[in-house]
């Protein structure tokens, strides 16, 4: 069980925890909008999904070493 766990935990996660976050986030929000307007909130997903690849985009570049130019 303790295999599975660790499977399940890395392939949702993975590489980046704001990722994995950033859709649960999303899709409650999604969730919170069709809840209260009692309509469909599909258009709330892509520009979440966009934001979410957006930061997670920022964080991996500012994780890049610096580089030197050559001389």
């Amino acid at each position: 069980m303790k295999q599975v766990g660790a499977f399940v935990w890395d392939f949702v996660v993975g590489d980046d925890w704001v990722g994995a976050v950033g859709v649960v986030v999303v899709l409650a929000l999604a969730g919170l909008v069709a809840h209260a307007t009692h309509s469909a909130a599909w258009w709330v997903l892509p520009p979440g999904v966009a934001i979410v690849l957006a930061v997670m985009l920022r964080r991996a570049v500012r994780a890049l070493p610096a580089r030197v130019p050559p001389p």
